[in-house]
């Protein structure tokens, strides 16, 4: 069969399913991917992983976050298509493998690689503990309050505001667009992984989320590590609110099982905590174990 009849029979064919049937067909053709423009040349891509954000700036190519090798394989594929300028700054927000294990991907592509000086030590460490050593691309440059940088039209700064879901997450402000990507200091609507190994401490969370608060304006849209079902991972200054209030319902609820004498395994046996009633996803046992944690750990 010639290309013009295959592609005649394969029309007249898809025509004739139903639509449900069309969709089912049409998700098999479909990128697993979803790219998103946000403002001035930043962008969102959406796979696996945390969520990553990019520039695309006259200047060079900047990318926050990496997701996994073949997800940041795709990323790369794709920034091509819209720029033939280099990569020249790649960030990460924390250490996490679903934010760096696609770092690898850019070696020998990227100018640098940057993160918190904590973060660095601990996907070091992190990769030292997994063996998988060879599988990294670590920062080459690091930074411990502040770091800002112009990208062409754009200026990138950096911020630490102390322990959070780790001891060096970064905010990312994009100051032009006015875009922030929160890394994983913001969990929307989903029951955030608390690594208390890597410093994360959940009353200075609350501290980290209030002074962004205090630094960003309303205008700002601000990018998630991660969201919920239903939910989106960009939003305002009212989904950091929400969040630092759910930690703290998360320890409040957890501090007043210890006094009513419940056990650790007692507690964990919680499906919904007072005031959180939005965060309906599995993994409620990962912010009440590092809540308990916390709180025994002060007596």
């Amino acid at each position: 069969m010639n290309r013009r009849s295959f592609l005649q029979n394969s029309a007249l064919t898809f025509g004739a399913l139903t639509l449900a049937q069309q969709n089912v067909l049409s998700s098999f053709f479909e990128d697993p991917w979803k790219i998103t423009m946000l403002r001035n040349d930043v962008g969102l891509f959406e796979e696996k992983g945390g969520t990553i954000a990019f520039l695309l700036s006259k200047k060079g190519i900047v990318v926050v976050d990496s997701q996994y090798p073949e997800q940041s394989k795709h990323l790369i594929e794709e920034l091509k298509k819209r720029s033939e300028n280099p990569f020249k700054l790649l960030i990460n927000t924390h250490h996490h493998g679903d934010h760096t294990a696609g770092n690898i991907s850019f070696k020998g592509m990227v100018g640098h690689v940057l993160a918190h000086a904590n973060s660095k030590i601990n996907q070091e460490n992190s990769a030292k503990q997994n063996k998988s050593e060879d599988k990294q691309l670590y920062p080459d440059q690091t930074y411990t309050d502040t770091w800002c940088q112009k990208v062409g039209k754009e200026k990138i700064c950096l911020t630490y505001h102390g322990a959070g879901h780790t001891n060096g997450d970064s905010f990312v402000h994009f100051q032009h667009a006015n875009i922030v990507h929160c890394g994983d200091l913001v969990f929307n609507r989903r029951h955030p992984y608390v690594d208390r190994n890597a410093g994360a401490n959940m009353k200075s969370w609350m501290e980290v989320l209030d002074k962004a608060l205090n630094t960003f304006d309303k205008e700002t849209i601000y990018v998630f590590g991660h969201a919920g079902p239903g939910y989106k991972t960009t939003g305002t200054a009212d989904e950091l609110n929400k969040f630092r209030d759910y930690l703290g319902n998360v320890l409040k609820f957890v501090e007043s099982e210890i006094k009513a004498g419940k056990s650790k395994e007692e507690i964990l046996k919680s499906t919904i905590i007072p005031g959180g009633e939005e965060w309906k996803t599995e993994g409620i046992q990962r912010p009440l174990t590092a809540a308990y944690e916390e709180l025994s750990a002060k007596k």
